[in-house]
């Protein structure tokens, strides 16, 4: 298939290139230093904006702490009218690092690597952001309190505008099976914060602790992190599903940077793309079983919170011995 980024330039690359020094991605050398910026406080009041810019904080080894980055992106949206110079750190925008890696200590930030999420700025602050600000590669308009996606057929999809640059961030995922990097067009896809242990991943873990090499139908995949896990665990089939075609295609470039090749299928049987030990489908999972014959060990549901998941669960069970809602 042959992964390509929307944006043209090179960010999809293999996840073992991407786990490469991961460790030492976002640590400093050890002639960075940082400003002592109070979140709380005005960022007006602690530093004069004037002196804010591309210099302001850099080191020789091309990386800034993320709070230098915070503050030239807020100086920047104080510039534009967006925020007045009471503002703070803290309700400048949500800040998206990438790759997402749950590390230790605030990150140390080198270029293109932070999408920022903001439900005030504008088109022309954003591509003010993205020219300035070398650490910023996209700049989202949307409310982070809002899932991105949609529950269902019966269902109006929620999605954030793409303002300036590229949104398409690599979260490391932690398996017992190995790390995952899973990639996503962040206005498109839910955001998902990673951590050293992953619940969902514990979740599953347990469930197929209790089959020898189970067949998987991920119902609701998203991004494809379930199903995948599934895959480095040995199993020798994974349906992944989703009836949110942007997930879908996520998925698919997901299943590429992972290693495990894609075919697209010329739409038989509402079939989107097989592999090795794969399919894959774009489906309303109430529909399913009317284009799956085959009965899986376990069927996955990743539903939006707060969804009653009772429909779901009764599709899947006319598909599966085992449901897991995770």
């Amino acid at each position: 298939m042959g992964a390509k980024c929307r944006c043209g330039d090179t960010c999809i690359g293999p996840i073992s290139e991407a786990l490469e020094d991961i460790e030492l991605f976002y640590k400093p050398c050890n002639d960075c230093k940082t400003e002592k910026i109070k979140k709380f406080s005005p960022l007006a009041e602690q530093i004069s904006l004037d002196e804010i810019d591309n210099h302001f904080g850099s080191c020789k080894c091309g990386k800034r702490h993320l709070d230098i980055v915070m503050a030239h992106v807020l100086k920047v949206m104080i510039d534009e009218g967006i925020k007045d110079k009471k503002a703070n750190l803290r309700n400048a925008c949500v800040p998206l690092v990438t790759p997402g890696y749950p590390a230790n200590s605030i990150p140390y930030l080198p270029t293109d690597s932070l999408v920022i999420l903001s439900n005030e700025v504008d088109k022309r602050c954003a591509e003010k952001i993205v020219k300035e600000v070398r650490e910023v590669k996209g700049v989202l308009k949307g409310d982070a309190r809002k899932t991105v996606g949609i529950k269902d057929s019966d269902s109006n999809p929620h999605v954030y505008e793409l303002l300036a640059g590229c949104d398409l961030r690599c979260d490391i995922i932690q398996t017992p099976y190995g790390a995952l990097g899973i990639y996503k067009y962040q206005h498109e896809i839910h955001i998902e914060f990673p951590t050293l242990e992953s619940p969902k991943i514990g979740i599953l873990e347990k469930a197929l602790k209790d089959y020898d090499k189970p067949s998987v139908l991920d119902c609701t995949c998203g991004p494809g992190t379930l199903g995948i896990t599934c895959l480095k665990a040995g199993s020798p089939k994974v349906v992944f599903n989703d009836i949110w075609r942007p997930a879908i295609e996520t998925t698919l470039i997901n299943l590429e940077a992972n290693g495990f090749p894609v075919k697209l299928s010329s739409g038989e049987k509402k079939l989107i793309a097989s592999g090795d030990r794969f399919e894959v489908y774009s489906m309303d999972i109430r529909e399913l079983a009317n284009c799956l014959e085959e009965k899986f060990d376990i069927c996955i549901i990743d539903a939006f919170p707060g969804v009653d998941t009772a429909e779901f669960v009764e599709a899947a069970g006319k598909l599966g011995k085992k449901i897991v809602v995770i």
